[in-house]
């Protein structure tokens, strides 16, 4: 995200990259970008080829894969231009089209990590009622107010930008931090607030899915020491229910008859060491699912802190950077784009399956 502005000011004097320089840049930025293109097509492609893919949670994916191909085709090109070429060169209203395509497409993209987020926390802590009223059209719902809360957030600048023809045109395309209230506002809306709201319900999905994976293993237990048809099938549910927290987004029924299945094979003489087994299962899939949240806020917090950081003590007048540190900044959050779909798909079976048939044609 670029929160910057159009200006003819004088920016200021810095060393001119050689031309080694610029090569070295160009070829890594450009290798980001055409990463970023080709893993989102991947999944976007992913889910409209598998049926089996065709559910509201991998909507959000699919939709979170649009967003970031976006930043990958209409942002980063213009980018590398411009960082390369030390200069702007492609006139005032360009630069404001940009800008703004930037902020909204980047913004979009952090706030649906959090619908995401919420996405798995109503699925594994109201299971039962939210698998009825998880459908596409709440997909939908959801994808529309991210959108337009991501509109309200980037495009207040452009109602007091100075809109005349300016002479000469300008050479910088660089923010102009003179509207401390809406640096506050932008920063907070866009990441701040998103960043608490993932942080806590990835803690809340976290402690569900420990406590859940727990009684599954007592569940089972009891299970198999019933003849009671009813216990047995609340066990299962239970067991289902807690698929979220793999983050597996295959087909319920499916599952439910892995799970099921997986029930009825232990006898009553081998309790104990069943039940050995399943605390040790239990434990496992817990550091698993500790790993893959992990992977997700380190990798976001990672790519967006230090640029918001930056906005705001430079919005707030407390300390000013280089173009260089502004541009490498900027980059890191872009690269949130490309590794967003590795984290959201690599984890899940049958978008792996899907891959490998992607990568077969």
């Amino acid at each position: 995200m670029n929160l910057t502005n159009c200006t003819t000011e004088a920016s200021v004097l810095v060393r001119p990259k050689t031309t080694t320089e610029k090569t070295l840049i160009c070829m890594t930025l450009v290798t980001i970008t055409t990463l970023t293109m080709l893993l989102n097509s991947a999944v976007i492609l992913a889910i409209y080829t598998t049926k089996k893919l065709h559910q509201p949670a991998n909507y959000l994916i699919c939709s979170l894969a649009v967003t970031d191909l976006l930043v990958a085709v209409l942002v980063m090109p213009l980018s590398i231009m411009y960082i390369v070429m030390d200069s702007w060169r492609l006139g005032y209203f360009i630069c404001e089209v940009w800008l703004s395509v930037d902020m909204t497409c980047c913004t979009c993209s952090i706030l649906h990590l959090c619908v995401i987020a919420l996405d798995r926390y109503w699925a594994i802590t109201n299971a039962v009622e939210y698998a009825r009223k998880r459908t596409a059209t709440r997909a939908g719902m959801m994808v529309f107010t991210v959108w337009t809360i991501s509109v309200f957030i980037s495009m207040p600048p452009l109602t007091w930008r100075n809109h005349r023809q300016l002479s000469p045109p300008p050479s910088q395309c660089t923010i102009q931090h003179d509207h401390v209230m809406y640096t506050i506002y932008s920063t907070f809306g866009a990441f701040y607030i998103p960043l608490t709201l993932i942080l806590i319900l990835y803690y809340r999905i976290y402690h569900a899915a420990k406590s859940l994976y727990q009684k599954r293993g007592s569940s089972r237990h009891l299970s198999n020491r019933s003849t009671d048809s009813q216990n047995s099938f609340a066990s299962c549910k239970l067991t289902q229910t807690f698929c979220v927290s793999d983050f597996s987004t295959s087909d319920p029924t499916t599952e439910f008859e892995k799970i099921h299945t997986a029930i009825r094979v232990p006898t009553f003489d081998n309790d104990l060491d069943h039940l050995g087994e399943r605390q040790q299962i239990s434990s496992s899939r817990e550091r698993k699912a500790a790993r893959i949240l992990g992977l997700i806020l380190g990798a976001f917090i990672l790519c967006w802190l230090p640029f918001f950081i930056k906005e705001l003590i430079v919005g707030l007048s407390i300390y000013t950077v280089s173009s260089e540190v502004s541009d490498f900044l900027t980059w890191l959050g872009y690269v949130n784009s490309l590794i967003n779909p590795l984290l959201y798909t690599s984890f899940n079976e049958d978008f792996k399956l899907a891959f490998k048939g992607l990568i077969r044609c």
